[in-house]
């Protein structure tokens, strides 16, 4: 099958793989009742709420590009500003919504089998060291044999 250009296949317009930070409809029924905006005050209602699905998206983008949030190309994605979805990810962290967000996700994925739990990494600033903590009597075995160079 010949175009007109001369191609043998017709042209793709567009991308043929989905961002990976969209936010699916499937996934977007199971979350939408969990992230749902508040119903707008009435006498005095302020400006409108940006979708909780695209505040998502955008948050979705800053962890998996590790870009600020100050620098989140907005515009150019269709998201709210950075700000905005910091905003929106302190807000549902703080009402226990984030966290009720994860638990569904982190569900599904186990049903799927596509959890691996091997792969988890704890950071420093999550776990207490207490300073002026008396230390613990378990020892190393690496650190003797470091110790010693002969065999």
């Amino acid at each position: 099958m010949k175009t007109s250009s001369g191609r043998s296949r017709p042209r793709r317009v567009g991308r043929s793989e989905p961002l990976p930070w969209r936010v699916s409809d499937q996934l977007w029924a199971l979350l939408e009742s969990i992230l749902r905006d508040p119903p707008r005050r009435f006498r005095h209602p302020g400006r409108c709420r940006r979708p909780a699905r695209l505040c998502l998206e955008g948050i979705l983008f800053v962890l998996y590009t590790d870009t600020p949030w100050l620098q989140v190309p907005y515009r150019e994605l269709g998201l709210p500003s950075g700000e905005t979805c910091r905003r929106r990810l302190e807000e549902w962290s703080r009402n226990g919504l984030f966290a009720q967000a994860l638990e569904v996700l982190q569900s599904q994925l186990a049903e799927a089998g596509k959890l691996d739990w091997s792969r988890v990494i704890v950071d420093a600033s999550l776990v207490e060291a207490k300073k002026g903590a008396r230390r613990s009597r378990a020892r190393s075995a690496a650190a003797l044999a470091a110790v010693t160079t002969s065999p």
